[in-house]
C-alpha cells in the first residue's frame, strides 16, 4: 500500500514539473524553472508584470527586455505560456518605441543587421584564409629557393673555371 502511495506521488510530482508556466501567474521560482531563464530575467518579467499583466506574445517580447521571438520559441517549448498560449512564432515587431527611448527594430532592420554581421564574418573568414594561404606559399618558394641554391652556385663555378 505505502509503495502504491508513493509510485502517486512521484507520478503527480512528475506532472506537475512538466505542466505549463503562465507567466501572469508565475512566482520568481516558477520562472527559474523554465530553462533559459534565471533570476535576472525573472525579475525583470515580474517587474513588467506590476505594470499589468500580458496580453499575448508580441506583449511579452515587446515590454520584456531580453526576450526576443527566438527566445520567446525557446520558452514556450520549454512550458512558457501567456494567458496559457503558447509562442506562435514570426510574432508582428511594433515600431513603437519603449520607455527607455531605445527604438524597436523592425523585422526588416533585424534582417539587415544579421546579413551584415554575415558579410563581416565572411570577409574575416576569407582574409583569415588568405593569410594561411600565404604562410604555405611562403614556405614553398623558400624550399624552392634552398634546391635552387646549389645549381647556381654549381653554375657560377663553372663558369669562373
Amino acid at each position: 500500500m505505502l509503495k502504491k502511495i508513493l509510485a502517486l506521488v512521484a507520478a503527480l510530482y512528475a506532472v506537475a514539473s512538466f505542466a505549463a508556466v503562465d507567466v501572469n501567474k508565475a512566482t520568481a521560482a516558477d520562472l527559474d524553472g523554465i530553462k533559459g531563464v534565471g533570476p535576472s530575467l525573472s525579475t525583470k518579467i515580474l517587474d513588467e508584470r506590476k505594470k499589468g499583466n500580458f496580453k499575448d506574445w508580441n506583449d511579452f517580447i515587446e515590454r520584456t527586455r531580453g526576450v526576443g521571438e527566438g527566445n520567446a520559441a525557446k520558452f514556450s517549448a520549454e512550458g512558457l505560456t501567456v494567458n496559457g498560449s503558447s509562442f506562435k512564432g514570426a510574432a508582428a515587431t511594433s515600431a513603437a518605441t519603449p520607455k527607455d527611448g531605445k527604438p524597436i527594430a523592425s523585422a526588416d532592420q533585424k534582417k539587415t543587421r544579421a546579413e551584415e554581421r554575415k558579410e563581416r564574418a565572411e570577409a574575416k573568414k576569407l582574409k583569415a584564409d588568405e593569410a594561411k594561404s600565404d604562410k604555405p606559399v611562403a614556405k614553398d618558394a623558400a624550399a624552392k629557393a634552398e634546391t635552387i641554391k646549389p645549381a647556381v652556385a654549381a653554375t657560377t663555378d663553372a663558369a669562373k673555371k
